[in-house]
């Protein structure tokens, strides 16, 4: 969520450490973020064969995009893009999605392969490099990095090494979704979904995930917000109706004869509907209609107001079968070491 974007999708990924000394990489194992997924790799090779093995190779963006073919005016020259954003969200059901490397920390002084070399063979290019350097060959690094070769470099020396390498961390995986993700947000902020660009509300978004400590989230669609996850797997429903939106449920639940009561609160904006049960909107058999309804907190966006509500656990997102990150952790405590 930095440069006032949210991605439309964010979980945890793993990082692999990748040096000769397994003295080292335990030492440094120690001083890591206790909430980051990683593996520590002595052999280079065995780190290679892995990141450029067919889990690596692609983002899951590619799968949320097809062509558009039910449209007559189609010609060579002329494609439409379908976005389907169903997809978006079942993403978090796939018990893969933290094994996807986003970040490779690699020695520069290995006997088999330095790690320039190793950062030439990564074939992804959206993983991100962190090259670890010896003072002798900091000018080495600083041209890798001015070709683009590699993201950051940081000096083994360091007094406060293991600080810059969390910090660096935590950015290069956030650099990572904002491009993988380029696209599908570009598609996105266009139209209902421009909270995802608005600064302020990135802000306040930012807020609400420290606050229910919220590690994954993903942008959902009727009704329109985001599904977030904590690393125990409870989930919350941020809804982010518009204007429109509020207007229609209004205009349905008149239509279909809701009782006046229900009508001056849907009227009010003091309320967010989300009659789940009854696809979306309400209807003749929703008798008990005021637990479908949710205080509306408003809030002054850099072009608009927005109002928003947060549904701890909501019925249709109950994430049963899905594998929280804390699990995920447990697990990769028992497997930390790849390449002994």
């Amino acid at each position: 969520m930095n440069n006032g974007t949210i991605p439309p999708f964010y979980f945890p990924t793993t990082v692999f450490f990748v040096d000769d000394s397994i003295d080292f990489l335990a030492n440094l194992s120690l001083r890591l973020d206790s909430n980051l997924a990683f593996q520590l790799y002595d052999l280079p090779e065995t780190a290679l064969q892995i990141l450029n093995g067919e889990s690596n190779s692609s983002s899951p963006v590619e799968s949320f995009f097809s062509r558009y073919m039910h449209a007559d005016y189609l010609t060579q020259s002329h494609h439409v893009i379908d976005i389907n954003l169903d997809k978006v969200h079942r993403e978090v059901y796939n018990d893969a999605r933290f094994e996807q490397v986003s970040v490779v920390v690699v020695d520069y002084d290995m006997p088999s392969i330095n790690g320039l070399e190793f950062c030439r063979r990564i074939k992804n290019p959206a993983i991100k490099k962190i090259l670890l350097t010896g003072k002798a060959d900091e000018k080495i690094a600083v041209q890798a990095f001015n070709q683009g070769l590699i993201d950051r470099f940081i000096l083994k020396q360091e007094s406060n090494v293991s600080t810059i390498l969390n910090q660096s961390i935590v950015e290069l995986q956030h650099l990572y979704f904002r491009q993988v993700e380029r696209v599908l947000a570009d598609a996105l902020s266009i139209g209902k979904h421009a909270f995802l660009r608005d600064s302020a509300f990135v802000e306040k978004f930012r807020e609400i995930c420290a606050e229910q400590k919220i590690v994954e989230f993903y942008l959902c669609c009727d009704p329109e917000g985001m599904l977030m996850v904590d690393e125990r797997g409870g989930s919350f429903l941020l809804l982010i109706p518009n204007d429109d939106e509020l207007q229609g449920e209004y205009e349905i639940a008149f239509e279909q004869g809701a009782p006046d009561e229900l009508l001056d609160v849907l009227k009010s904006g003091r309320v967010i509907p989300y009659f789940w049960q009854t696809g979306g909107h309400w209807a003749p058999d929703c008798t008990d209609w005021r637990k479908f309804l949710y205080p509306a907190t408003e809030f002054k966006g850099e072009s608009r107001w927005y109002a928003y509500t947060i549904i701890p656990s909501p019925p249709l997102h109950r994430l049963g079968k899905a594998l929280p990150y804390r699990s995920f952790l447990n697990e990769l405590d028992q497997v930390k070491w790849g390449g002994v």
